[in-house]
């Protein structure tokens, strides 16, 4: 599948082994597509930060999460959308940790919404069924808004050997 290449790639020899190389986008890309838990950061109204797990979808360039509009994180992207996701590895020496930055916006394209919840149940199983109505999706909890994060700089931090690289996106 294409996908957008990164404007530069950089690999920070400041937290780099010396034989490490910059990792390629396209193999970001396909662990963002795989992984199952994320870790959104979002920040409140005061300041503070507010961290939580969710599931996601990548799907033409982007992170797709949802989330009730009732709920924290809905109430800090009314006030600030930049956030940051983040997957990997819950490991010392193995895997690859990922960090996307980006500004989380509203998907309410009812079309757009019925494909990403088939990419939902397809990813998570028949558990994680969306309707789509009203511009959300609608589940046994109520409607859930639907958020997408294009990449505006991304961090992979691989663990065998250490290395730190950054893509950057125009």
């Amino acid at each position: 599948m294409a996908h957008k290449e990164p404007a530069s790639t950089y690999l920070d020899a400041r937290y780099s082994h010396p034989t490490a190389v910059a990792e390629d986008w396209a193999d970001a890309v396909t662990r963002l597509t795989e992984a199952e838990i994320f870790w959104l950061s979002t920040v409140r109204p005061d300041g503070r930060p507010h961290v939580t797990p969710l599931l996601t979808v990548w799907s033409r360039d982007a992170l797709y999460f949802s989330s009730g509009e009732r709920e924290r994180k809905v109430m800090n992207l009314r006030e600030n959308r930049e956030v940051v996701l983040t997957t990997g590895a819950n490991a010392l020496n193995e895997g690859q940790d990922l960090v996307v930055e980006g500004e989380a916006v509203l998907e309410t394209d009812d079309a757009r919404l019925r494909e990403l919840a088939a990419m939902w149940e397809r990813k998570y199983g028949s558990v994680w069924h969306f309707d789509v109505k009203d511009g959300a999706f609608v589940g046994a909890e109520g409607p859930a808004l639907v958020f997408g994060v294009t990449p505006r700089t991304a961090f992979g931090f691989a663990k065998s050997p250490y290395s730190q690289t950054r893509w950057r996106f125009a």
